[in-house]
């Protein structure tokens, strides 16, 4: 186990900074927004600009992979995110910004495949969990503590910018210099939407919308920090709040999903997450310390909620399925956080800073509605193919670990030759 931690050393260092980066660029662009008094709308358009790129990178890296290699691939993403930051510090205008995000959302994208592959080739079945779980806490870590360099600098000049141009170089040194071997290159992943909602309409529904969830919240929260006026140590912490129920949550969820129907835990999150939102868009103006344990409590249901969809299509998946099953929920995933922050932002440039909250808690409701209409539409074990073990995930500010890598492949492969997968009865059709 040494051994492996040893091999991957390197790699997780790059993780770290590029995380480091990633959180301080999450924040500091919102908070710079609000200062420059653009709207929410404004804020909404270039943040889909990143969602968009985001998404295309996961069907456009892999070829530049195959052609190249994933070090010449990630040495040019790291490049480019360096790149986008600080002409996002030169050239102050929402319309540029919204290039500036894109190339940023793809390279962000790009380089989880790269970072995931290359982790991959150094771990085994016996610690692929393990390493697994240390690389998202490494990125759960990263982000947070990015987050909170912000109050260190002036977001209204270009310091802060700098800074994270320069962290994300940084992320390019360990693994620019390390001596492992470079892995394979990935495999080319397919995705049929169509055939994935007839296969489980509760996995696709429920994708967009835990995309327009996250979306919403990653691009607009930073926003809604400083327009109830919280400082930006204050924002920082309630962005952590958030993230930090979102790490204690996954397990006790995972494991509920494993032990009954997953559309039952997909209601019960529903449900948390409306009457959450609904408590934290009554309790603006309330101590900072009561803003925070709302957040954990939003951030509970959140981010774990795609996985629960993921899980739920791959029980009804044949095992040479799993990627393209995987791939398809990316796209969804990708759609909702495309329309997230596109319909959240006029509305609170319309109520205030509050209805961000409101429209979540819809967005929660429509969840937990349709998986409630779904459980009554179709017996829990029809379709059933193997019961797949729940995989926790920490959905950074990003859609999540790039399903075309081979660390999902594997992960697939993994959960087919589970001791918990029991075969069930035969596909029925829907």
């Amino acid at each position: 186990m040494l051994a492996s931690l040893a091999s991957v050393f390197s790699l997780m260092l790059s993780t770290l900074l590029m995380m480091v980066a990633f959180g301080l660029q999450s924040y500091v662009i919102p908070v710079r927004s609000v200062a420059e008094s653009w709207s929410t709308l404004t804020v909404s358009i270039f943040a889909t600009g990143y969602t968009l790129g985001f998404t295309l990178s996961c069907i456009v890296t892999p070829k530049f992979v195959l052609r190249v290699g994933h070090v010449r691939v990630f040495t040019a993403l790291i490049t480019l995110l360096s790149i986008a930051i600080l002409m996002c510090g030169l050239v102050v205008d929402w319309r540029a910004w919204i290039a500036f995000r894109a190339i940023s959302g793809f390279a962000i994208s790009g380089s989880y495949l790269v970072i995931e592959s290359w982790l991959n080739e150094r771990v085994t079945n016996a610690n692929r969990g393990l390493l697994f779980s240390l690389y998202l806490i490494t990125t759960m870590v990263g982000t947070i503590g990015g987050q909170y360099l912000v109050p260190l600098g002036d977001p209204t000049n270009t310091s802060l910018f700098i800074l994270c141009g320069v962290l994300f170089s940084l992320a390019l040194l360990p693994t620019a210099l390390s001596s492992s071997p470079m892995p394979a290159p990935p495999a080319q992943a397919t995705f049929d939407i169509p055939g994935l909602f007839r296969r489980s309409p509760v996995a696709v529904v429920g994708g967009v919308l835990a995309g327009a969830l996250s979306g919403a919240w990653l691009n607009l929260g930073g926003v809604f920090t400083q327009r109830i006026g919280l400082s930006t140590a204050e924002g920082a912490t309630l962005l952590a709040s958030l993230l930090t129920g979102s790490a204690l949550s996954q397990i006790p969820i995972g494991r509920a999903s494993d032990r009954m129907d997953r559309r039952i835990v997909m209601v019960a999150c529903g449900i948390v997450g409306v009457i959450s939102c609904l408590v934290m868009s009554v309790s603006i103006g309330s101590s900072p310390a009561m803003l925070y344990l709302v957040a954990a409590c939003i951030g509970s249901v959140l981010f774990p909620i795609y996985a629960l969809n993921v899980a739920h299509a791959n029980d009804l998946a044949r095992p040479n399925e799993y990627v393209e099953i995987s791939s398809g929920l990316m796209i969804t995933y990708g759609i909702g956080t495309i329309a997230g922050p596109l319909m959240v932002g006029p509305v609170m440039d319309r109520f205030g800073p509050a209805a961000l909250f409101v429209v979540l808690a819809v967005y929660f409701a429509l969840y937990s509605g349709y998986a409630a209409w779904r459980i009554l539409r179709r017996d829990q074990h029809q379709g059933l193919v193997a019961k797949t073990d729940f995989q926790a995930t920490t959905v950074m500010p990003t859609p999540g670990p790039d399903v075309t890598s081979p660390i999902a492949q594997h992960a697939d492969a993994d959960t087919l030759i589970s001791d918990d997968t029991v075969p069930i009865w035969e596909r029925q059709p829907e």
